[in-house]
């Protein structure tokens, strides 16, 4: 695994331990044990994770879904933990660093920012500079949806454009919060918005962005 992808793994499954199987987060109607069931099902069952974006597979999705829900919490967790299958294509390196780093960040995320004392990590400039190289290549998938133009800001000034429309809203702030915003979850992103007003609020009420 890569460096950043296994401790982002790592750290998601010492804090789903942590808190248990019933903590809220920031994911619709999941709890903690959702959230984890979702994680091993996507790198354990290709059979039924295409759900996830195919809606022909979505009810076999659901079936194994609700299979892992039912298991052990602790085993969920250790499936985390030790990390994908001997043959899945997730045991390789390049594919672990690109298909895992950001997802396993953001679900840490939606599990830390739904409890009421959180607090930003401190991410350092390397992992930061790592989500931007994903986000920029990310921007229009994500951002497709947006229900105005959309600019992705960096404090230090580089930009990724994400939705072209007008009217504009530019979204600044760190690669990370940026993510956690065009991942759908706005009002936890520590971000600032400038544009027309009607449109920031139908921008950061938004509900179609991300997959």
């Amino acid at each position: 695994m890569s460096t950043f992808a296994k401790r982002e793994r790592l750290l998601l499954a010492d804090l789903l331990e942590a808190e248990g199987p019933d903590a809220p987060t920031l994911c619709e109607g999941w709890r903690t044990r959702d959230l984890a069931a979702h994680v091993v099902v996507r790198e354990r069952r290709p059979d039924a994770a295409g759900g996830m974006l195919i809606k022909q597979l979505a009810p076999r999705l659901e079936r194994v879904m609700a299979e892992f829900t039912a298991k052990p919490y602790e085993e969920l967790i250790q499936l985390i933990r030790t990390g994908p299958p001997r043959f899945s294509p997730f045991q390789l390196k390049q594919v672990d660093e690109l298909s895992n780093t950001v997802e396993f960040y953001v679900h840490t995320e939606d599990v830390r920012r739904a409890r009421p004392d959180w607090a930003p990590r401190e991410l350092d400039q390397v992992f930061q500079d790592t989500l931007w190289s994903r986000l920029e290549r990310s921007a229009r998938l994500m951002g497709r949806s947006a229900p105005t133009g959309l600019v992705l800001r960096r404090p230090d000034g580089q930009t990724a454009v994400a939705h072209r429309g007008t009217p504009v809203v530019t979204v600044t702030g760190e690669p990370s919060e940026l993510l956690l915003f065009t991942y759908g979850r706005q009002s936890a992103a520590d971000v600032e918005l400038d544009g027309d007003k009607d449109a920031v609020a139908k921008l950061h009420e938004a509900k179609q962005l991300g997959i």
